[in-house]
């Protein structure tokens, strides 16, 4: 389904081929720049909770943080998809197209459109002592079901997390990770495994990010 129509103006958007019943890995954030990490997250979510495909949702920029500095977005998007190596990991500028900010309005659009696609969110659990700062962050709980891949230094953090202890029996055990996605939410899991060291802020301090033009 590659042209769903933005609602209200009737201009397509071009949405990466999904259908019924495929289940698919949502990963959001601004991939300045894109590194080995989100490649193994995207690995380890693919693997480990049985999906057909990964997205990454380049966004325009995050609500939370000065954007002052930000690459443009097309260039983000190059970066990622010359560093992607799977054709299960698809990249897109979606949001853009549709016009949200938060997270909640584009997974909200991405469920309304595609209602028999089996979504999960997937995100590190470097996000989880944050996660209850996000715009909705309950509703997004309550929409998909959620997978947290392990990061260094995350780990007890992540399970101290405000989110971890509101939606604590919600939680599935990691040995039944591969069916997540056919769960109804509210439900998560937290993916342990080997862990990259590298990561965006570190990579810009380092002189080694994407450069603004």
């Amino acid at each position: 389904m590659p042209g769903l129509k933005r609602a209200g103006t009737g201009r397509p958007v071009v949405v990466p081929p999904h259908g019924p019943g495929q289940r698919i890995g949502l990963m959001g954030g601004t991939f300045n720049p894109p590194h080995a990490g989100h490649l193994l997250v995207a690995h380890t979510a693919l693997r480990r909770l049985g999906l057909d495909q990964v997205w990454w949702l380049v966004t325009p920029g995050n609500p939370l943080k000065n954007n002052s500095g930000l690459p443009p977005l097309s260039e983000r998007l190059a970066a990622a998809r010359d560093l992607v190596d799977d054709r299960r990991i698809v990249v897109t500028g979606i949001e853009a197209e549709i016009g949200t900010r938060f997270t909640w309005d584009t997974l909200r659009w991405l469920k309304e459109r595609a209602p028999a696609t089996r979504f999960v969110w997937v995100m590190g659990a470097d996000n989880m002592p944050n996660f209850h700062r996000w715009q909705r962050w309950e509703e997004i709980v309550r929409l998909m079901p959620i997978a947290v891949v392990d990061r260094p230094g995350a780990t007890l953090r992540a399970s101290q997390s405000r989110v971890a202890h509101r939606y604590a029996a919600a939680r599935i055990d990691e040995s039944d990770a591969s069916v997540l996605p056919d769960l109804r939410a509210p439900a998560w899991v937290f993916l342990h495994g080997p862990r990259s060291p590298l990561s965006s802020t570190a990579l810009r301090a380092a002189g080694q990010g994407l450069s603004r033009r």
